[in-house]
């Protein structure tokens, strides 16, 4: 995996303003075949298909508490607010924390995100353009 540039994508998604696409077609070219976003531990781990890491801290201020119920609907909203208005990945955290989302792991490969809440929860976001088997 070329740490550089993961490292380099994971700052674009921090700054804004990088579309969702871009810093997948980043990712893969990378060598990263999925990443997991923890939002207790506050860092993102990135995997390659061979067992190698990389992990970045998601360096953001004023972070609520991860919510205790799981608001699936919410979380549908906040994804669609990113897909059609390009979102930040701040609000996006933020709004993906109040709705109970612990983490989310994306499967690059797979094109779909599944998020997971506190009590096991989840939910299977598919890349748009793509839909289940």
């Amino acid at each position: 995996m070329n740490t550089q540039l993961i490292t380099a994508a994971a700052q674009a998604t921090l700054d804004g303003g990088t579309p969702f696409p871009t810093i997948v077609a980043q990712l893969i070219e990378a060598g990263v075949e999925s990443y997991q976003v923890d939002y207790l531990s506050l860092r993102k781990t990135f995997y390659s298909g061979n067992g190698a890491t990389v992990s970045t801290p998601l360096t953001i201020e004023g972070l609520p508490r991860v919510a205790a119920e799981f608001d699936a609907p919410a979380l549908r909203a906040n994804i669609l607010d990113s897909q059609q208005n390009g979102q930040h990945f701040r609000a996006f955290t933020l709004r993906a924390m109040e709705a109970g989302v612990q983490g989310y792991i994306a499967f690059l490969r797979g094109k779909r995100v599944t998020y997971f809440g506190r009590q096991g929860d989840q939910h299977t976001e598919w890349f748009p353009g793509t839909s289940a088997p």
